[in-house]
């Protein structure tokens, strides 16, 4: 399928330091038919680290676009694309570690910019610790080494930061001196989120790339520029009980980021909605 799409032989720049092209790269090439280009020469965590130590200015999709703009500079590429994550609680109970991922692909030649994402339950643990008998529970629990970890002394907020443990030795001498530094006898271990030592993260980048490659193989109707997709969703499903239109949805809006041409999709409807998420039947 790849040689009919409009990117088969173009090359796309991508700025990582944490292994995303790898990740990427084959996801790009198998649907897409295009490649990757790794830019290095700049250091990403100037835009923001999971690990506190440089705040992220702007949102998730701000980040992204620097990256990859800054990798367009760097290569001298129409073409670049960006992977960026973000951590909070799940959307629907706020009860359990969340994660989105959006991968952004930038085309200049047609001022066309694409965002595929991905999101579902985080790798995220935290824990403080005061033996290495409870940090090798805590580690193996958390899947070390192949998830990576991070120490700090004495709470999450302290900016002395042990991280890129590999082994378990690191991992004991990383504890050992965190509780020297600690006045309070404790040290804050938590999961590394960053990509190339978090493979739940690895995953879902996966998973918004493969969004985005789906988005880019769909041409506008109108203007035939790759990105058709599905933009919001249209409320209004019916109540199977009462018959009343619920939040639920009805019909997708498809939109080209280029031309602007919109289309509604309808979604299957026939089973209508369960009377459990109508406002009238479940107030």
């Amino acid at each position: 399928m790849a040689h009919t799409t409009a990117y088969h032989g173009h090359t796309a720049a991508l700025l990582t330091q944490h292994g995303k092209e790898a990740i990427l790269g084959p996801v790009l090439s198998q649907h897409l038919g295009c490649s990757v280009q790794h830019v290095t020469g700049f250091d990403t965590d100037q835009l923001g680290t999971f690990t506190r130590e440089q705040p992220r200015p702007g949102t998730q999709l701000d980040a992204a676009r620097r990256k990859a703009r800054v990798g367009m500079d760097l290569s001298g590429l129409p073409l670049g694309l960006a992977s960026e994550g973000s951590f909070g609680m799940d959307p629907h109970m706020g009860l359990v570690p969340w994660n989105v991922e959006i991968v952004i692909w930038i085309d200049d030649r047609r001022s066309l910019e694409v965002v595929g994402m991905a999101q579902g339950l985080a790798d995220d643990r935290q824990s403080l610790l005061n033996s290495r008998e409870a940090l090798h529970t805590f580690a193996t629990e958390a899947g070390f080494p192949a998830h990576g970890l991070v120490l700090r002394p004495e709470g999450p907020d302290d900016l002395r930061v042990h991280k890129n443990l590999a082994t378990w030795a690191d991992l004991d001498q990383a504890f050992d001196n965190a509780m020297q530094e600690a006045a309070n006898g404790a040290v804050f271990a938590e999961s590394d989120l960053r990509a190339h030592r978090n493979p739940a993260r690895q995953a879902l980048i996966h998973q918004a790339g493969l969004d985005l490659a789906q988005r880019l193989l769909s041409a506008c109707p109108d203007c035939q520029s790759p990105g058709f997709s599905r933009h919001s969703h249209v409320p209004g499903l019916r109540c199977r009980a009462c018959g009343r239109r619920t939040h639920l949805p009805v019909a997708e809006t498809w939109r080209c980021t280029c031309c602007g041409h919109e289309a509604q999709r309808p979604l299957p409807t026939a089973a209508g909605a369960d009377p459990a998420q109508c406002s009238h039947c479940n107030p």
